[in-house]
């Protein structure tokens, strides 16, 4: 899938960012979405819930944690000062509308919304960074479809890895009597982010640094905005207030840290990695003190 997105970014003149917010990070939220919406359907609101919180929490400690500790990965100045922001606005969104106890109809759509937003601005940088001066490689431009193959089955195979994983995890995770809160935040929401982790992971030793920075902050964009805006406007689920003293917080937290190291020197280094890493092991022994 990295080698269709940023084969085809380059087809199309588009910058490799661009295409690692949108494309790369709707797929790799794909589990998350069917995971989220199938839970909440189900009556399991707390693993839907779960789900997302630990996946957003796992996205930044684990799957950046682990890519930067691999290889530093240098960060675009546009993201920090747009698209990090952005997502730090939806993490205390999403934390803002849960305090009342309930994820309803109104919040989906305000959610929902707000995915729409951060797309037309996409859309809107796409066109700005597209590079009208580079000439496209006739052999490049004549395997778009090759690279959309690609990109499909990539998507695919990350999807149906995820399922089967997921699938396992919930159901060892039950028969051994953990609470649905507990299986989402840790198990599921590991399981629905080995998408993001591979991808990124694979990016950044590719040299796709604008990929797998990309990837993180849209995945987690997609799974505040689409798969929460989607289940509540569907779906309309109630939420476990003992989140909002560690889990809600901590989200939100890793997201302005994220931030934070971003800003200086542009580069996610070794050692900001090891600590992004440690803040989710953090996450994950304080959850399971907590809640399980």
């Amino acid at each position: 899938m990295v080698r269709g997105a940023a084969s085809l970014a380059l087809t199309f003149s588009v910058h490799p960012l661009i295409i690692g917010l949108t494309i790369v990070a709707f797929a790799t939220s794909a589990p998350e979405l069917f995971v989220s919406l199938i839970a909440a359907i189900s009556g399991s609101s707390g693993v839907s819930l779960g789900n997302i919180i630990g996946s957003n929490v796992c996205n930044i400690g684990l799957v950046l944690g682990t890519s930067a500790m691999i290889r530093p990965l240098k960060v675009d100045q546009q993201i920090i000062y747009r698209e990090i922001p952005y997502l730090i606005g939806t993490s205390g969104l999403f934390w803002l509308i849960s305090m009342d106890g309930r994820i309803g109809r109104m919040d989906g759509a305000i959610l929902l919304a707000g995915l729409v937003l951060f797309l037309i601005i996409g859309i809107a940088r796409a066109r700005k960074f597209k590079h009208r001066n580079d000439a496209v490689p006739e052999k490049e431009s004549n395997n778009k479809l090759w690279f959309i193959f690609l990109i499909l089955t990539g998507m695919a195979g990350l999807t149906g890895g995820a399922h089967l994983i997921v699938k396992s995890a919930i159901y060892i995770a039950r028969e051994m009597g953990l609470s649905e809160i507990f299986i989402g935040l840790t198990i599921v929401a590991i399981g629905t982010s080995l998408p993001e982790l591979a991808t990124s992971v694979v990016a950044g030793i590719r040299g796709e640094h604008d990929i797998s920075i990309g990837n993180v902050v849209g995945s987690n964009i997609f799974n505040v905005c689409l798969v929460i805006g989607t289940v509540g406007l569907f779906n309309p689920m109630s939420v476990n207030m003992e989140l909002m003293q560690f889990e809600f917080p901590a989200m939100f937290v890793l997201s302005i840290l994220f931030f934070i190291f971003a800003r200086t020197g542009f580069v996610i280094n070794r050692l900001e990695g090891l600590f992004f890493m440690l803040g989710f092991i953090i996450f994950i022994g304080v959850s399971c003190l907590r809640i399980m």
